[in-house]
């Protein structure tokens, strides 16, 4: 089953991949091959959008049309392939840095949008392949090479700002907890409007060595431990949810999508698409 995905979602020959020991990247990159694949979606009819970071590297080994484009941008570039080709799946693999950071302007507006794409951001709370400067979810007092004393800054919940935003589906798990994280992608991607799926992922290199976090089995043993699905929280007692940090589903309504909009201002003007 295994070698069956990698030889039908993955570029061989750019394996084995260039992440660090222990990262998990490589887990979430495979939900989302696995939960493609669950879809049965048209390879040629996908196409992965990345911007620049340790996550962004993904679409270069998947199987798809792929576009890896600069900084925080890949929403805006993900926008523009949408409206060219609605048909598309489109979904953007991005980080906490690149998608909260110098990309948070495209992001809150992707979301307000309400456009059909689906954004996976890959949450390690570090910027890991520049060096591991703190970034906008990297927990106040944690450390990074720009934050030697402590971070002061309250971090962003990814999932409460794009909801915030717009976005008509946010759900969060971790790369520990993969069955939920396989099935919020897929419900991501068949998601009509913005969709935000957050995987919390470890980086033992950068983020767990600056904050003394133990091995890669010790962070993973963490995001075990520490997540609780947010349909058992209220279920349980203050004790048991002290220190705990919420997964699940925390947005899905229904709303006008931008492009189909967009279309119907073509069509009132006795346009289509192709003129």
């Amino acid at each position: 089953m295994e070698n069956q995905l990698v030889k039908k979602y993955f570029r061989e020959d750019r394996l084995p991949h260039i992440w660090c020991p222990g990262c998990s990247h490589g887990i979430v990159m495979k939900s989302i091959a696995k939960a493609i694949d669950k879809l049965g979606l048209d390879k040629d009819k996908v196409c992965i959008v990345s911007g620049i970071g340790c996550s962004s590297r993904a679409p270069g080994y998947m199987d798809f049309n792929t576009l890896h484009t600069t900084h925080g941008r890949a929403i805006a570039f993900a926008t523009g392939v949408k409206l060219a080709n609605p048909e598309l799946k489109v979904i953007v693999i991005t980080g906490d840095g690149d998608s909260a950071a110098i990309g948070g302007n495209h992001l809150i507006h992707g979301c307000r949008r309400n456009i059909d794409i689906t954004t996976i951001v890959f949450n390690n709370n570090i910027y890991g392949m520049t060096g591991g400067q703190y970034s906008p979810t990297t927990p106040t007092k944690d450390m990074g090479t720009t934050a030697p004393y402590g971070n002061i800054d309250k971090p962003f919940d990814i999932c409460d700002l794009a909801g915030a935003a717009g976005a008509t589906y946010t759900a969060r798990s971790t790369s520990y907890h993969v069955n939920q994280l396989e099935k919020y992608i897929m419900k991501g991607i068949d998601h009509k409007g913005f969709s935000l799926v957050e995987a919390v992922s470890i980086c033992p290199t950068y983020y767990g060595r600056k904050n003394r976090k133990g091995s890669a089995v010790d962070m993973m043993k963490f995001l075990k431990d520490s997540f609780i699905d947010i349909k058992a929280y209220d279920r349980l007692d203050e004790e048991k949810c002290k220190d705990k940090f919420l997964m699940g589903e925390f947005k899905d309504i229904s709303a006008p999508e931008y492009t189909e909009e967009y279309q119907k201002i073509i069509n009132s003007l006795g346009g289509n698409e192709n003129e």
